[in-house]
């Protein structure tokens, strides 16, 4: 399992922890040690000096215990008990368990919760006062003494211990070798401290060295302070900072080279742009003028001569009339009322076709008018409902702006009666004063269409030209099903031409 904790400390920490670690162990297992040998220690002295002062005492104390005279017992007891710190107490008892002496020591503290005896036993001496010739013994060796022979077990003596000052003796022992090995600890806390300061140091730079670096400041002066990996490392950076500045340096210069060409190529593209739009001008105007032209050629020529077939086949079926009758002139009447009719059609259809190629309303009711009345007229000859809304003066139009309106509501119209297969639509024109825009709305409920998957036809791009040519924007939303919405944004005046940046 993963510590979490370690893994949020910093390097030094890590480092000062792992050298001071085996250190702290190390200390803990010495004092442990101390203390505990400390304790053996008086425990195996005092029980040594408690079986020896034990069977001392019993070995002296025969002929007292025997002979009853227990006062010389008892001072020499006494006199042990006071020049012995270490010793609770001292007891000599009969066979039977009688207490026969008991001194108590007034300066120990605590007893061991046990004691030791030793047995007091009657000894009897051989003494022979002859030597083998007869004559009285006067010495002999050691090895030509007499046995002493052992008989039976007359009382006990009883030590007990008292360890306190024993143990204040060891403990002062013990709080020195601690402060020792206390300051060892601190002078081994404060190495390694040292030790790991003088490797986080070079990491620290390091780290700050990259962190400029990440920052975008790639020249770094990273010295090499140290060996080893750390001096690997930073002697890396160092190479990688000055690596990554040459290309930083190439980079920008290949940036700057690329800048100017797309700035050469944006230039040329607005240049292509504005020609583009003039272009389209041109051309819208040119078709205009032409549609003009042709308008006023039928209704001056085509029409005036309609007229005069016209009422030359009046006068022809008049003369028919006049004359006797037959079956000739009977056909002749019936001819001329026949080119009288086909003339009137003639002339029907060219008025519909000046007024398609040059709409006289918009020149006589203006935009509003135009729009209202086209609309008017598609409601009455089709099976799908029209609405018209408009709001704003539509007499400060330009007559180009105004001409490019009427022909994309005519555009938007026809697609609807063509594609949409709608039952109502609604076409609106508003006028912004404040925002200097005319927008034009035209939606209907039809069938609609995806945009993202079905090409623009014939329609569309002819409208989004004439919006393009304007200056304007045009937004179309539509999705199977759910009709149809077109959105057109036409500025008021044109923009001043934007100038090519150098």
């Amino acid at each position: 399992m993963t510590l979490r904790f370690w893994r949020s400390w910093s390097i030094g920490r890590r480092m000062t922890v792992i050298t001071m670690l085996p250190v702290v162990c190390l200390f803990t297992a010495f004092v442990w040690y101390s203390w505990y040998s400390h304790r053996a220690q008086v425990t195996e002295e005092l029980a040594e000096r408690g079986r020896i002062l034990a069977r001392a005492l019993a070995e002296t104390s025969e002929y007292n215990v025997i002979s009853g005279n227990l006062s010389d017992l008892r001072l020499t007891i006494n006199g042990l008990v006071q020049s012995d710190s270490s010793i609770y107490r001292i007891e000599v008892v009969g066979v039977d368990g009688a207490q026969a002496v008991r001194v108590n020591s007034e300066s120990a503290i605590d007893a061991q919760p046990f004691h030791y005896e030793a047995p007091i036993k009657k000894q009897v001496v051989w003494i022979n006062l002859f030597t083998d010739n007869g004559t009285p013994h006067v010495s002999a060796s050691s090895d030509l003494r007499p046995p002493t022979l052992t008989t039976e077990i007359v009382g006990w003596v009883r030590v007990t211990m008292s360890p306190s000052n024993m143990m204040a003796k060891q403990t002062r022992r013990f709080r020195f070798e601690l402060s020792i090995a206390a300051l060892a600890l601190a002078a081994s806390a404060v190495m390694a401290w040292v030790l790991a300061r003088s490797l986080t140091v070079p990491l620290r730079e390091a780290i700050g060295a990259l962190s400029r670096i990440r920052n975008g400041d790639y020249r770094v002066q990273l010295p090499v302070r140290t060996g080893g990996e750390v001096g690997e490392l930073q002697a890396s950076i160092g190479e990688m900072s000055l690596a990554l500045d040459e290309s930083k340096r190439d980079l920008e210069n290949k940036v700057a080279e690329r800048t100017r060409d797309l700035l050469a190529s944006r230039n040329e593209a607005l240049r292509a742009d504005a020609d583009k739009r003039k272009l389209i001008q041109k051309v819208n105007s040119i078709i205009e003028d032409e549609r003009k032209s042709i308008a006023v050629e039928i209704h001056d020529e085509l029409n005036a001569s309609l007229i005069a077939a016209r009422l030359e086949a009046q006068a022809i079926g008049a003369l028919a009339a006049k004359a006797a009758p037959g079956p000739e002139i009977d056909e002749i009447g019936r001819k001329s009322q026949a080119i009288t009719k086909l003339a009137l059609d003639l002339y029907a259809n060219g008025r519909r076709l000046v007024r398609r190629l040059r709409p006289e309303v918009l020149d006589m009711l203006g935009l509003h008018g135009a729009v209202e009345e086209m609309t008017r007229h598609y409601d009455s000859s089709s099976g799908c409902s029209f609405e018209f809304h408009g709001e704003g003066d539509f007499s400060r139009l330009s007559n180009e702006l105004a001409i490019s309106a009427y022909r994309i509501v005519q555009e938007a119209l026809s697609n609807v009666m063509k594609h949409s297969h709608a039952t109502s639509a609604q076409v609106r024109l508003v006028l912004d004063e404040s925002a200097q825009t005319l927008r034009i709305l035209v939606a209907d409920d039809g069938n609609g269409f995806d945009p993202a998957s079905v090409s623009e036809g014939i329609g569309i791009i002819g409208m989004r030209e004439r919006v393009y040519a304007v200056h304007g924007t045009m937004d179309v939303r539509s999705r199977p099903g759910g009709g149809t919405v077109v959105a057109f944004t036409l500025p008021l005046t044109a923009p001043a031409p934007a100038s090519a940046p150098t």
